[in-house]
């Protein structure tokens, strides 16, 4: 059988040996892991094309991360800054493209660790916004960082709700410019990535005024820092924000403008624009401004999201197998601890779920990229599902990815709670994942609507267009329902068709619900703005299932495609199933609710669940192999391929610079404390 290819560190004689408590984990392969990374990086070709970059990475010591945990907050900043900069040399060097795969595969060596990512998310709202012209004139100026750009939209009084923005531009036809102007203290841009040292430029998104109408929100392009001093420009207040409970290495920060102009030229006019004279000419609808942060939101659910629960699972499996505790019978040596029971209950839902967030991603990337070109040549058809899938999607990935990480942290016990596990950096990344790129409430709420639209769509007569219009992730709100689970036993809950249609009808059951519960409100004289207040926790609670319908419904859909891998189908099924079972106890309710499923039915699912436990216990080594991070790139003491983890963790404590320079409150304050108590001993 396969296995990844490892860098094993060298230097001391425990960095170049394999634990054996691990090793014997990979003795035995039931699956070959080597084609299981490949297809996780959708082709062998991908595999070694990473592995090639990672290589460069790894081998240059200018990219390390190995003093990370003990810098502060300053040299953190840095540290990316530097990263970034040498990066950018290489990929130069060697002729990495714009946007290629080898800068992707860059970022993942480096865990992102790198300054002026939102940089790219400037150039991805250009890209999608702007003009063939604005393109021209802007894409250049960025690739060779001749501007360094920021994407500037959060403000302090509002954030994801885009409506709210405070910021204005109004604009003047006698100098054909626009005034952009922050009219209150909470209209301050706050939190943009990039913009407290770095950012020369910020993508603006402001409040249009022209010819006396607010138009609604649009993008501008605003210069904030001269390029020849990196010093704020006139009407410009910018700074860093302050400590942050992570990101250390991105300079968060806040934008004040005072009426300061720019050019008509500025605001991105792809799809609106302003004319010489003030007339405002738009083509299509005033929504496809939120088509940047759609753009966004895809490419963080794969590719920055998920793998921090990824990540995670590799080191609380590892350390794992390592840990030794009690006994499972008193004559038998300490056991480890991912024999138990319980901590197979606590880390391999979150395994699962990291695997099934994988293909969850990488079939809404296919999506988007099948929609983009449509879009941005003004054929807005698929731009409602695109939007309502990544709005609710973004939603489900972050808060079980935060939720799973956390999991996986208190799974490691004490040392799960050290800097050094590298388990508290996912944490907070995956924390702050719940809210950037859109509040998580917020954008169930925004998936509801979608669903809501769809399900009384529907409710048409079964001939009618309209219905057999639904947008696919929708179209089993027309399927046939079963008002009864039919499963008789436990194993039947292992029938991929079988749970997933449980999730259809617990999904449409909920949607249905919600919208007779509005019709009630309104029927009985609540104005729908209010119904609709009054709804919003079971429309968030349908919304939730929903998401949790499609993502079970596609890690299916790629077990069938994986038909000519038996042994790979056989151990992803396995953790399909527990995704899709694992939900269902933990929502019980929702499928007790309406007599779907009985209390017998239940008792038999976790029947079902429980017994994949052992099943996925002898290969969960491998599956968390398979993601294939280098120790490197997970920078833990607990996750390293090797398994040596206490001395790597009293390796590394060595050296944290209070163990290498002197004590001044030793001289202060202990010294008087205890020479003054010296008479009395």
């Amino acid at each position: 059988m396969g296995s990844p290819v490892h860098r094993v560190s060298l230097g001391d004689t425990w960095s170049s040996q394999v634990h054996p408590d691990i090793e014997c984990e990979r003795h035995t392969q039931s699956f070959n892991v080597e084609r299981l990374t490949n297809i996780l990086d959708s082709g062998a070709e991908n595999t070694a094309l990473r592995r090639k970059v990672e290589n460069i990475i790894h081998s240059d010591p200018k990219f390390s991360l190995k003093d990370n945990y003990f810098m502060t907050q300053n040299e953190c900043y840095e540290a990316a800054v530097r990263r970034k900069f040498h990066v950018q040399i290489i990929a130069k060097r060697l002729g990495w493209l714009d946007n290629s795969p080898e800068l992707y595969y860059a970022y993942r060596a480096l865990s992102g660790e790198l300054a002026l990512n939102i940089h790219d998310i400037f150039l991805k709202a250009l890209r999608s916004l702007g003009s063939e012209e604005q393109i021209a004139k802007w894409a250049p100026l960025c690739k060779e960082f001749q501007i360094i750009a920021t994407y500037a939209q959060t403000e302090l009084g509002h954030g994801t709700y885009l409506q709210g923005l405070e910021t204005e531009a109004t604009y003047d036809a006698a100098t054909q410019e626009f005034v952009v102007h922050s009219p209150t203290m909470t209209s301050t841009k706050w939190w943009p990535g990039d913009l407290g040292r770095s950012a020369t430029h910020a993508l603006v998104q402001a409040q249009l005024i022209c010819s006396g109408a607010r138009r609604g929100m649009h993008s501008f392009i605003v210069p904030i820092r001269s390029l020849q001093d990196h010093t704020p420009l006139p009407g410009i207040t910018v700074g860093d924000i302050g400590p942050k409970m992570g990101f250390d290495y991105t300079d968060n920060g806040f934008l004040r403008l005072d009426h300061v102009r720019i050019p008509r030229e500025n605001m991105l006019n792809r799809f609106a624009q302003v004319l010489p004279d003030g007339t405002y000419l738009t083509h299509g609808r005033l929504q496809i401004n939120y088509l940047s942060m759609v753009v966004t939101r895809v490419t963080l659910i794969g590719g920055e999201i998920t793998p921090i629960l990824q990540k995670a699972c590799v080191i609380a499996v590892r350390y794992s197998v390592i840990r030794r505790q009690s006994h499972l019978r008193p004559s038998d040596p300490e056991a480890k601890v991912l024999d138990y029971q319980m901590q197979q209950q606590k880390l391999f839902p979150q395994l699962a779920t990291a695997y099934a967030f994988h293909f969850l991603a990488s079939n809404l990337s296919e999506f988007f990229y099948s929609s983009y070109g449509a879009i941005v040549n003004l054929d807005f058809r698929t731009l409602p599902e695109l939007h309502a899938l990544s709005a609710g999607i973004k939603a489900l990935v972050s808060d079980l990815c935060s939720l799973g990480t956390e999991l996986c942290r208190r799974a490691c016990g004490g040392h799960g709670y050290s800097k050094l596990s590298g388990l508290p950096s996912l944490v907070t990344r995956g924390a702050a994942a719940c809210t950037y790129e859109g509040e998580n409430t917020v954008l169930y709420l925004q998936l509801a609507r979608f669903l809501e639209k769809n399900y009384l769509q529907a409710q048409a007569s079964p001939d009618s267009a309209s219905q057999r219009s639904l947008p696919l992730s929708v179209a089993y709100l027309t399927a046939p329902d079963l008002a009864r689970c039919p499963a008789q036993k436990a194993t039947d809950f292992l029938d991929p068709k079988l749970y997933t249609m449980a999730w259809a009808h617990v999904a449409a059951r909920l949607i249905k619900d919600s919208v007779h519960h509005l019709q009630t409100l309104m029927r009985s004289g609540t104005d729908r703005h209010e119904a609709w207040n009054q709804t919003a926790v079971m429309y968030t609670q349908a919304a939730k299932a929903h998401c949790y319908y499609i993502s079970v419904k596609n890690f299916t859909e790629t077990l069938e495609k994986l038909g000519n891998e038996p042994a790979i189908q056989q151990v992803l099924k396995r953790l399909c199933d527990l995704y899709a079972l694992h939900g269902i106890l933990t929502n019980s309710g929702d499928f007790l609710h309406d007599g779907f499923l009985s209390g017998t039915q239940v008792d038999a699912a976790r029947t079902a669940y429980l017994d994949l436990l052992p099943l996925i216990r002898k290969d969960a080594i491998l599956l968390t192999d398979a993601f294939d991070f280098t120790d490197h790139c997970l920078n833990s003491a607990l996750g390293c391929y090797d398994g040596n983890v206490y001395e790597r963790l009293f390796h590394w404590a060595q050296r944290s610079p209070t163990n290498t320079q002197g004590n001044p409150a030793y001289e202060k304050y202990l010294r008087p404390l205890l020479q003054g108590s010296k008479a009395k001993l």
